[in-house]
């Protein structure tokens, strides 16, 4: 991708100013007016560079910003006191022998086709998304310098590596009503790989003043213009491959797939009641749309600091106040979308992660809830070839260390690029043109070859 402008043609036909009608901006595919989003019809080269054969893979990311308890929802110990069990009972799973949440009884219930991961070391992690987000314990926030070390977030690092499944969808997008707090984004990879804002994009596809779609589709004005501009030029290949890409790009445009992947009203009142009518919900239904139109990596937050569960006195409350209710709410969104993600064939190509910064302490507060917990953190996976009905680790009687295989956020890294194709030894290169590794001590957690 290139944030180069394209010949000046396409501004003085179709663009009522000096500026170009379609550009990608430094979130990389973004028009901040007009065809809010919608890419390429400037940069040929964009789409050249998508018509490369591959299979579409993809990820969807739901962060689960705060750090949610792995001791209330995946990894109960029922058999300890109060302080530590919690207030929530077991339920026995589709894996037999293992027990999750009773708030969670649909993903217990289709926990064969997850992986259940209890022993994600987060000690490298603090409260923001910045290291799993990243995938990489040297990416952190710092009280000085800059934010993650210029360690680029996975979905930066696909949207480089990978670009968009099809033409005239963005390859990166958060969903998130603050991208400041729970989406991480490019560092020093650079801006051309920044996610685009999603939560801003809905409604942002109409044409800008004084264009029209006759306008666009008059196919003999435009060949009449790039007519007259080939006459200037030598008649090159290059020059006859921007003509293909400029009429596809149109063809998109025109065609309006972004503008109907981000809708939500396309879809059926029962599937949206299926996801729940809810800020989790409703992301999962649209990431679950986007990557099925082409984009390749979602990450989407539901609340900031939704999962921050210290007690009573705080926002989002304890554990019995707070985490009780948000966690059928959890349950419904995740298993839709997996279930969705199965029906249409997608889930094969499609990793699902569910995951926040860090695990929950093991002994409860004086106001009913758990402090911060780096040692160790559980998450789910779902999807992308691997095999379902998996548990990955363990921790001691108590729930707060890590008693069987360790793992830590190169681990997380190395499955997802693994599942996009990126090789494992692939490099990007920093401002100081030194080349930095992708992952960092890191190997698939599971095998998706």
């Amino acid at each position: 991708m290139s944030d180069a402008p394209s010949s000046g043609l396409l501004s003085r036909q179709f663009g009522p100013s000096d500026r170009p009608l379609f550009q990608v901006g430094r979130r990389g595919w973004l028009l901040q007016a007009g065809l809010a989003g919608l890419a390429g019809v400037t940069l040929p080269g964009l789409l050249q560079a998508q018509q490369t054969t591959r299979p579409v893979k993809s990820v969807i990311q739901i962060w689960l910003s705060g750090g949610p308890s792995q001791i209330d929802m995946w990894d109960l110990k029922p058999d300890m006191p109060p302080e530590i069990r919690g207030p929530f009972q077991p339920i026995s799973t589709a894996i037999p022998g293992v027990h999750i949440c009773q708030h969670l009884p649909l993903q217990a219930a289709m926990l064969d086709r997850f992986v259940l991961v209890r022993s994600m070391d987060a000690s490298s992690s603090n409260h923001t998304p910045i290291t799993f987000q990243a995938g990489n314990p040297k990416a952190q926030r710092t009280e000085i310098g800059r934010q993650g070390g210029g360690y680029p977030a996975m979905g930066s690092v696909a949207a480089k590596f990978c670009g968009a499944g099809r033409p005239g969808m963005p390859a990166y997008v958060a969903l998130a009503d603050s991208m400041v707090s729970d989406i991480y984004g490019a560092g020093d990879l650079g801006q051309a790989w920044e996610p685009l804002d999603g939560m801003k994009i809905n409604g942002r596809f109409s044409l800008p003043e004084g264009i029209e779609v006759p306008r666009l589709q008059d196919r003999d004005g435009l060949r009449r213009e790039l007519d007259r501009f080939r006459r200037q030029m030598d008649g090159s290949a290059a020059l006859q491959q921007q003509d293909r890409y400029v009429q596809e790009a149109y063809d998109l445009v025109l065609g309006g797939a972004a503008q109907k992947a981000f809708d939500l009203s396309q879809e059926p009142p029962e599937v949206r009641d299926r996801y729940g009518r809810d800020s989790l919900g409703e992301k999962s239904l649209l990431a679950r749309r986007l990557v099925e139109a082409g984009v390749t990596f979602v990450t989407l937050s539901d609340a900031w600091g939704h999962w921050d569960h210290h007690g009573d006195e705080v926002r989002w409350g304890g554990i019995v106040k707070g985490l009780t209710p948000m966690l059928p709410v959890l349950d419904r969104g995740i298993t839709a979308l997996v279930s969705d993600l199965e029906q249409r064939g997608l889930l094969e190509t499609t990793l699902v992660l569910i995951l926040g910064e860090f695990g929950r302490s093991p002994v409860m507060t004086k106001t009913g809830g758990r402090d911060h917990w780096p040692a160790v953190m559980s998450f789910l996976m779902a999807g992308g070839g691997m095999r379902g009905g998996q548990v990955i680790g363990a921790t001691d009687r108590r729930g707060g260390a890590i008693q069987e295989t360790p793992l830590g956020p190169g681990d997380l890294a190395a499955t997802v690029f693994q599942h996009l194709g990126i090789p494992a030894g692939a490099h990007w290169t920093n401002p100081a043109g030194r080349p930095v590794p992708l992952v960092d001590a890191g190997r698939p957690i599971v095998d998706l070859s």
